[in-house]
């Protein structure tokens, strides 16, 4: 449990978009959770262009690639993970599933055990990447991380929902955000922070 004094400490989340596209609607859904967060609670978010595909031979202290060991260097230090996704063939994309196995392995040292995380979605089409969600949601269980049990921000025509500028302002959806961060941010605080696991 993270201790406290007084006031609630602040809380730091780590945000991952599984999109590379420039101009990605899960990024913008990300920047928008960094607009609406709750007081006290900073949200960065992480890119995964430089983080090469898992190869098991690379996998060690000596040979890991350096953009795996700052993601999971950022992950483990981390209060909290927020993962946005679209939704490929009814599935996570290939680059979140590829960090996610990066970051899981070596299994006894996973950063995510033990980890508060959350998930949320953003798709063109009318079911809003909710397929992907549940996927990805077993994806994550299986790393012995700890969902936020909610059922997900599931944005279904996300082109009707932000400006040309890629800001959120569909207005019901801006508060469902918020009060899906400050739920998160709860649950953080319910769960705890695990001791930080070696990247």
């Amino acid at each position: 449990m993270t201790e406290t004094t007084g006031a609630a400490a602040p809380l730091r989340i780590v945000a991952i978009a599984g999109s590379l596209r420039h101009g990605s609607w899960n990024r913008r859904l990300l920047e928008a959770a960094q607009a609406l967060a709750p007081s006290g609670v900073r949200i960065d978010i992480v890119d995964l262009a430089d983080v090469p595909l898992y190869d098991g031979d690379q996998d060690t202290d000596e040979t890991r690639p350096a953009a795996v060991g700052r993601l999971k260097q950022l992950v483990a230090d981390a209060d909290g993970v927020l993962f946005s996704t679209p939704e490929f063939n009814h599935s996570v994309p290939g680059v979140l599933q590829n960090a996610i196995d990066w970051v899981s392995r070596p299994a006894m040292r996973s950063p995510l055990a033990g980890k508060p995380v959350a998930i949320m979605g953003a798709s063109p089409g009318a079911l809003g990447a909710a397929r992907a969600q549940q996927q990805l949601k077993l994806v994550l269980m299986s790393t012995l991380a700890h969902v936020l049990p909610h059922p997900g921000v599931s944005v279904a025509m996300v082109a009707e929902k932000f400006d040309a500028a890629g800001e959120l302002v569909h207005e019901p959806t801006r508060q469902f955000l918020a009060a899906f961060l400050a739920q998160f941010s709860t649950w953080i605080r319910q769960v705890g922070r695990p001791a930080s696991a070696a990247a």
